[in-house]
């Protein structure tokens, strides 16, 4: 199983869980470890599967996978979380990006992406589609303040980091950015990785979230 990327299936629809089960155990490198129906259930499976990948959905009795998504991150050795929704929950998912999902696919997302999501993501490269994820992001009304403490936070960072940080918001991959800046991709990660730890951030989304709450995207 070395190599293999584990997944915890979160949906309170056992049909979804089902089709997505099938799909998922049929792709190379790819293996379902277990299933939830909601997120109080997603933790105690985590507790017991230590899966890489959480896929998870957004709207679920007892405990929803925004809270689910937040206690998962909040701890030392965190999957990673990519959440399943529907469009018409866009404020809801821009709450899921800063509870520290790295990601969203849509519930009619091909089988072809939705591999290739958790692929990417468990490679540490997290999902930021721009035309999605700037759409819920334009809907998203932000917070008094915070467009003053985005830009107050952003200046912390070196001017290289600050070009990053905005390619990163654009939707840039590694080694986009590395192509984009001149840069090897070792470097760019290098950068993401001084970026996380400056701004306190835990995954390259909420820089994304960041910039956006600046004006900066």
């Amino acid at each position: 199983m070395a190599g293999v990327i584990r997944v915890l299936l979160v949906d309170d629809d056992a049909l979804v869980r089902a089709g997505l089960s099938m799909m998922l155990d049929g792709a190379a490198g790819i293996t379902v470890v277990a299933e939830a129906a909601d997120g109080q259930e997603a933790i105690t499976a985590t507790d017991a599967h230590a899966p890489d990948i959480v896929l998870m959905d957004l709207r679920m009795p007892r405990v929803d996978g925004i809270t689910a998504t937040r206690r998962l991150r909040a701890r030392t050795h965190p999957p990673e979380v990519i959440m399943l929704t529907t469009f018409d929950a866009d404020e809801n998912i821009v709450h899921a990006l800063r509870a520290g999902a790295s990601g969203f696919l849509l519930k009619d997302t091909s089988p072809t992406r939705i591999v290739e999501a958790i692929t990417r993501v468990a490679a540490g490269d997290p999902i930021l589609s721009p035309r999605i994820t700037r759409r819920l992001m334009e809907r998203t009304v932000t917070q008094a303040g915070a467009h003053e403490r985005a830009r107050a936070a952003l200046a912390i960072l070196t001017p290289r980091e600050h070009e990053v940080a905005l390619a990163i918001a654009q939707g840039r991959t590694n080694a986009d950015i590395a192509a984009e800046l001149a840069m090897g991709i070792t470097t760019a990660k290098a950068h993401v990785s001084s970026i996380l730890t400056k701004l306190g951030l835990d995954n390259r989304t909420q820089i994304a979230l960041l910039v956006h709450d600046a004006g900066l995207s």
